[in-house]
């Protein structure tokens, strides 16, 4: 009895010790379980707390990669102003303006000889036009009236807003033009909802009764045939996330638009909406928001948009391609016309304007306004000089506008003469099509403002671009500056200086001889550098050129604005240096406006998306020759275009268009130049080949009839140089240089610098009878 005891206890601590490890089992397990649970919710915590930061760092201040936007001059209308009646309805075109009532803003209307223009108004960077009703009165080419309709008294200055000529994209091709809430039209907002989420004030981000009809819809009908998602969630989606069509996506739109309501009103969720909603594609940029749409099929403004227009857009937001109203009109027009009937249906809109909305066509564009710049050899400029201060990260995202100097008229001019001439000059010479080149660069004498830019004789053509960047030689084009340089030193010589023509050999560096020859092949002995420079003669100008130094004319050249780096090669002072039309037009800027170099700019101003002006490009001028030696430079250079290597423009441009110009040509006739500028506009204009063969053209012929059918187009100033102080003309004998007499034959007024004309009389003022004295006086008149 005694030893069974123990037994006894032994089983009981047992016992014991089976029910405590079986109490222990489900308390484990409730702990894992809410182990499990506890550590679930920190990671659903946590995952929705890093969508939170997901949405609010992405949709607070920059919401979208916007690109910079680059518009062209505005065209301002000021009684005096040069304006022909047919230009000025071109550049309205451009804007897209439409004929109308020119009540509603973007409409004109031509009626009695005068032009009813409704604006549409600008945020300038100066303060803000207002939108105006006008009528324009144009007469022999120029503004002679200007009327604010609404208050019937005169206008001293209206501007139109500047045309929209290029966008800057981002990377991934994006496109939007933003819109604020306050800036949509009633209808389309009324629409959006009727037609996408009729309970958007009233739901929290996710509506669960439209996500039950819709199951039970798609059931019904075994395929998807409705959606529940609320704009709210189509914007996350958008957004946030990608379109794949996974149960995780699903979820994570679900709590994003929960998280979006909670954070943000609804006037700011549906203006995100508005601006985000994709709407179509235009090659490999994706249109963006209803403002851009607005422009994309109907180019007009969102605003201008009538109530058919409105509903439209919103029947494309279910299925931008499907209901492509280019590519598929019956299907749009059903889709719009549904939108119609909901809007009438919730009582949004009468049944008259739902009846007369219902009836009209789909009234979009024929062709889409593309993405594409159409002046890209401009635009190459535009962002060389942007370079210099923006990064061009910042030019694809920030959304900056930029205001540039291009005036569309004398663009749309330009293109025309470079293409229309080259292709009768193909003709004329029996060339093969297509086989010349040309670039061209044309800009305002008195602020260096570039106004146009053609870098192919294919306009559009967004390649090579031969105005900015093709290097060539430029020949006799150079030939001003090595006058300018010797003319700066009047003691020494005067537009009278007699110059050597005869056969000239100058022994290189090397050990080389280089012997120049002209173009004619012949020597003309003794000649005035008035002559010389005239008649564009090589040996007497390169002997110039070797007497006042080589260093000096290098220096005079970089002066004038030409930038790159020169050697002091002889064969310089004939042009054998290769440079481009922009840095020739730099070049002749300076002489045309008087010896100030001002370096040609592309860009007015900068503004940011909310219209704060960054920076504005001024005027920027420094001295660059002697005025007085500048101005004598200009009269030699218009006789050139009377009765020199340019005398052809005396059949080609008005009688009333005195110019002042310098044609260029290379060897074996590669390379054709016009340089040449009247008292408003200044172009430069080079004809070649792309292979370098020769094309059997020179300056005259080749660049000089493209230059003359651009600047007889555009020009209505002709040339008029202020005579500087201390400047005096005389008549010369060009036999010898002496002063001459009215009567003496070939006499020719020449201008001086006070001091420097020849003291000695011409033997020809010998016995000349007053009788027979012949007047240039107006040769004269014209220079003072």
């Amino acid at each position: 009895m005694a030893r069974r005891k123990p037994a006894k206890k032994t089983t009981s601590r047992r016992n014991g010790r089976t029910r405590r490890r079986a109490a222990r089992g489900p308390r484990r397990l409730w702990r894992a379980i809410l182990g499990a649970l506890l550590i679930g919710i920190l990671g659903l915590g946590g995952y929705v707390a890093y969508l939170d930061y997901e949405i609010r760092t992405q949709f607070e201040g920059k919401r979208w990669s916007l690109p910079a936007r680059v518009f062209a001059r505005p065209l301002e209308l000021y009684p005096g102003r040069g304006l022909d009646r047919e230009q000025f309805v071109r550049e309205l075109e451009l804007l897209h303006y439409r004929r109308g009532d020119a009540i509603r803003g973007g409409e004109f209307r031509e009626q009695g000889g005068r032009i009813f223009l409704s604006t549409r108004g600008f945020p300038f960077a100066d303060g803000p036009e207002p939108p105006r009703r006008l009528i324009v009165e144009i007469r022999g080419g120029q503004v002679t009236g200007l009327t604010d309709i609404e208050t019937g008294q005169p206008a001293a200055l209206a501007r139109l807003e500047p045309a929209l000529i290029a966008n800057i994209y981002p990377a991934h091709g994006e496109d939007r033009v933003l819109v604020r809430l306050d800036e949509v039209p009633d209808t389309l907002v009324d629409a959006l909802i009727t037609v996408e989420d009729r309970r958007f004030h009233e739901h929290r981000g996710v509506d669960f009764a439209a996500i039950a009809r819709a199951a039970l819809a798609n059931l019904r009908a075994g395929r998807t045939v409705q959606g529940g998602s609320t704009l709210t969630q189509q914007l996350v989606k958008n957004y946030f996330l990608t379109q794949d069509r996974t149960l995780r996506r699903k979820i994570n739109e679900a709590i994003m638009a929960l998280l979006l309501e909670r954070r943000y009103s609804k006037p700011e969720i549906l203006e995100a909406y508005l601006n985000e909603v994709y709407l179509g594609q235009d090659g490999q940029r994706s249109i963006h928001g209803f403002g851009l749409a607005s422009q994309f099929y109907f180019q007009r403004r969102l605003d201008e948009l009538g109530t058919d227009q409105l509903a439209l857009l919103v029947a494309m937001v279910r299925g931008p391609s499907y209901y492509d109203p280019r590519r598929r009109p019956e299907r749009a027009l059903a889709r719009r016309n549904l939108v119609l009937d909901l809007l009438e249906a919730q009582d949004r809109l009468s049944a008259d304007r739902a009846r007369q909305a219902r009836a009209r066509p789909l009234g979009v564009s024929a062709r889409p306004p593309s993405g594409v710049t159409p002046f890209p050899a401009f635009l190459d400029l535009v962002r060389q000089q942007l370079r210099r201060d923006y990064r061009e990260r910042d030019l694809q995202t920030e959304g900056l506008l930029i205001f540039t100097t291009l005036d569309p008229g004398i663009q749309m001019a330009a293109e025309s003469a470079v293409a229309g001439r080259l292709a009768r000059i193909e003709r004329a010479r029996g060339l093969d099509v297509g086989s010349l080149q040309a670039g061209a660069v044309v800009s305002a004498v008195d602020s260096g403002e570039v106004l146009a830019v053609v870098g192919d004789r294919n306009p559009r053509y967004a390649g090579f671009n031969r105005a900015v960047n093709a290097r060539r030689p430029v020949g006799s084009l150079l030939k001003p500056a090595v006058y300018l340089a010797a003319l700066s030193r009047p003691a020494e010589y005067t537009l009278a200086t007699m110059l050597d023509d005869g056969p000239l050999t100058v022994r290189l560096e090397d050990g080389s001889d280089w012997s120049p020859r002209n173009y004619d092949r012949e020597h003309h002995g003794q000649v005035p550098a008035l002559e010389a420079l005239v008649h564009s003669y090589n040996i007497s100008t390169a002997r110039l050129g070797l007497s006042v130094g080589l260093n000096r004319i290098i220096d005079q050249i970089h002066r004038l604005g030409v930038a790159r780096d020169l050697r002091p090669y002889p064969s310089l002072l004939l042009g054998a240096v290769e440079l481009s039309p922009l840095e020739m037009t730099h070049m002749y800027q300076s002489l045309a406006d008087g010896g100030f170099e001002t370096p040609p700019r592309a860009i007015r101003e900068v503004m940011n998306q909310e219209g704060a002006l960054l920076q504005r490009y001024g005027l920027d001028l420094r001295q660059a020759a002697d005025p007085a030696a500048v101005y004598l430079v200009t009269a030699a250079l218009h006789e050139v275009t009377r009765r020199g290597t340019g005398a052809t423009l005396r059949g080609l441009l008005p009688e009333d268009l005195p110019v002042a110009g310098k044609t260029g040509t290379t060897g074996d006739n590669r390379d054709a130049w016009f340089a040449g500028y009247a008292g408003d506009y200044l172009s430069v204009i080079w004809v070649g080949r792309d292979d370098n063969a020769p094309m059997g053209l020179t300056g005259s012929s080749g660049a000089l009839p493209v230059w003359a059918e651009l600047m007889g187009g555009i020009s209505r100033r002709g040339l008029e140089p202020v005579r500087p102080d201390g400047v005096e003309w005389l008549l010369i004998d060009p036999a010898n240089g002496l002063r001459a007499v009215e009567g003496c034959e070939g006499a020719l007024w020449m201008p001086f610098i006070d001091g420097s004309a020849p003291g000695g009389m011409s033997p020809c003022a010998d016995g000349v009878p007053a009788a027979v004295r012949r007047s240039f006086r107006w040769f004269r008149g014209l220079f003072e």
